[in-house]
């Protein structure tokens, strides 16, 4: 594996990087964040920096780009504003791969160069009060009248549905687990479908809901891949999700990392900085350790997507480690701030509570370990 970017990659790095530097900088992540509003200005920018067709076919106006490309923008969209990468992370893994992959010639030709122009954005739903990490036993139903699929059931823990033009349901067709799995690619103004605030102690910006869908008319035509194929479809959008999500936490780390550095080294107890203690320079040490492991583990994984190498194993290694390290990371970033990272005057305590999604949401560190250890013939 080559660890080396290109000079284009650099190049690219440099520019999304200089983005924030110059229009998007602290001051507009704490404005969002105390406010609840969605960067759309920093979406729209990003936009016209061609960022969103990252992934995109050259033939549906977008940039054709690996998933080393991919990775390189979430993590320096994480290391700037995470809420931001997860809005931008949708649109490539359930917009541009997804439909890239799945979706019909109708499909990519409509969809595709909105998404890559920012005019569309689109959010999943695949969690229900009753399946969370037994996602395959989703209840909410899809029933096929005529040309139409009529939804009915509930999706919660639906995450960036305020931002989204479309949301990709999970729904129910036939009787098997897996098999009987249908992907439906809905507009969020369907009527029929409600979308009700979840509060969370995190990632307000885009905000989480509960979705109740009664009596939801769809066309058929809105099936991604195959009906009774949905199983597939969600499978390997969360491979490719799993980039995403730990490229963009790992910039984030990264990001908290800097943040600890910057204060220990500026604030001053018994008569020096703290940094030249060893407690708290041994914390930074391990801090730093597991930003660079998280960020190796990334281009690993994003390499061998590209040879088409990744497994499951590997997925679920990449997600373990990087959401266990933004956790600890953010955790042991807010220790050394003292009872100022337990105010809200410093960024620490954003990392420190949006971290702790990592190891729940997407798949919880205990369903990573099981696939891991099954793997291992255990």
């Amino acid at each position: 594996m080559d660890l080396e970017f290109t000079d284009e990659q650099e190049q690219f790095r440099a520019s999304v990087r200089g983005l924030f530097e110059r229009r998007f900088g602290p001051d507009y992540v704490r404005t969002c964040d105390a406010r609840r509003e969605p960067p759309r200005e920093a979406f729209q920018a990003l936009a016209e920096l061609g960022c969103l067709g990252l992934n995109v076919p050259v033939e549906h106006g977008g940039a054709g780009a690996t998933a080393v490309d991919v990775a390189i923008l979430l993590e320096e969209l994480g290391r700037g504003f995470l809420d931001l990468a997860f809005w931008v992370f949708r649109n490539v893994s359930h917009g541009g791969h997804a439909l890239t992959t799945h979706g019909s010639a109708a499909q990519k030709a409509e969809l595709l160069p909105r998404f890559a122009a920012g005019e569309l954005s689109i959010c999943f739903a695949l969690t229900e009060p009753e399946s969370g990490s037994d996602a395959a036993a989703l209840q909410t139903r899809a029933i096929l009248d005529g040309d139409r699929y009529q939804v009915n059931g509930q999706k919660v823990f639906c995450s960036g549905f305020r931002v989204s033009d479309y949301v990709l349901v999970a729904t129910r067709t036939g009787e098997d687990k897996h098999g009987g799995i249908t992907a439906l690619l809905v507009p969020t103004d369907a009527p029929g479908l409600t979308a009700s605030p979840i509060e969370t102690i995190g990632h307000w910006p885009l905000g989480t809901t509960l979705l109740a869908f009664e009596d939801v008319e769809v066309p058929a035509d809105q099936v991604l891949g195959v009906a009774g194929g949905g199983w597939r479809v969600i499978t390997d959008m969360l491979q490719y999700e799993r980039l995403c999500l730990s490229a963009a936490r790992a910039g984030a780390a990264q990001a908290a990392l800097a943040d600890a550095v910057d204060y220990v080294q500026q604030r001053h107890q018994f008569g020096r900085p703290i940094a030249s203690f060893q407690a708290v320079s041994h914390k930074l040490a391990d801090m730093q350790v597991m930003a660079e492991v998280a960020r190796m583990l990334v281009y690993r994984f994003a390499h061998r997507l590209d040879h088409g190498r990744a497994t499951a194993r590997d997925a679920a290694i990449l997600k373990l480690y990087v959401s266990e390290a933004y956790k600890s990371i953010a955790d042991m970033g807010l220790q050394v701030f003292g009872g100022y990272g337990y105010t809200m005057d410093f960024d620490i305590q954003r990392h420190f509570r949006e971290s702790r999604l990592g190891v729940i949401g997407a798949g919880t560190s205990e369903i990573q370990r099981n696939i891991i250890a099954k793997t291992m013939g255990l």
